[in-house]
């Protein structure tokens, strides 16, 4: 399958929004050039609603893929909430990331705006795990997603073993392009990366109803995720805060 670049760029306020259309989404994007096929959040062409897209320079997926005390160490918090208070004057009903990682921030990056701020799926943990016994996670890195991330998304202690954290191969073409962020992808053989790491998964835990996926760039997948094992998949477009901010 051929791919081509596709990189995010900021873009100023559009004057083609009705004043009685819908308000736009912010996005927060990493600064990448990888493909972002139909179906990954990065892709305005994934939203039901207009977007705004907002690149943080040099906040590249290596930066972010990393453990609560890495981030915090690479300082990226000030250009972060300066970014999503651009989306904010701009208009935006609500604003999202491009990185589930981001979810270390959730509080910070809320208290720089009013408008609602949803960083990462993994802020729909509790209310699944209020109804299911166990919750799978798809990530890119299992190695780097831990229990920092699970407490900032308001997964209880006592559930945090209740949360099933899988991860893609880390030399699997999808968590090589992506993390590496290369251009040159083979969108067939990530997807198969990530197919790989399901069916880890279900192996584990043969009773799961339930995925989500950590990675905004998995949901290109997700349809061929439900059909090989049955199970609900959610992503960050299922993500509550959202859908009641954008209708």
């Amino acid at each position: 399958m051929n791919s081509a670049s596709i990189r995010a760029r900021t873009v100023p306020t559009p004057p083609v929004f009705p004043p009685d259309g819908p308000r736009p989404l912010g996005i927060l994007m990493l600064d990448t050039h990888f493909p972002r096929p139909l179906g990954d959040v990065g892709n305005p062409a994934s939203w039901p609603v207009p977007t705004l897209l907002r690149v943080v320079p040099r906040l590249a997926p290596r930066v972010v893929v990393q453990t609560a005390q890495g981030l915090r160490a690479a300082g990226v918090l000030p250009a972060m909430a300066e970014a999503m208070r651009d989306l904010e004057q701009a208009g935006c009903a609500a604003i999202t990331t491009s990185c589930g990682f981001l979810v270390l921030l959730q509080a910070q990056l809320q208290s720089a705006v009013r408008v609602p701020v949803v960083t990462s799926s993994l802020l729909q943990l509790p209310a699944l795990l209020a109804r299911e016994p166990q919750v799978g996670v798809l990530t890119i890195s299992a190695n780097h997603l831990g229990a920092d991330h699970l407490r900032a998304a308001g997964v209880p202690a006592r559930r945090r073993d209740d949360v099933l954290v899988q991860g893609v191969d880390p030399a699997s073409e999808f968590a090589r392009a992506i993390l590496g962020d290369d251009p040159a992808m083979d969108l067939s053989r990530a997807g198969e990366g990530v197919l790989q790491a399901a069916r880890a998964l279900a192996r584990r835990a043969p009773g799961l109803r339930t995925v989500v996926l950590e990675c905004t760039n998995m949901p290109p997948y997700a349809e061929r995720i439900r059909a090989e094992t049955g199970w609900q998949v959610l992503s960050l477009f299922d993500a509550a805060g959202l859908r009641m901010a954008l209708h």
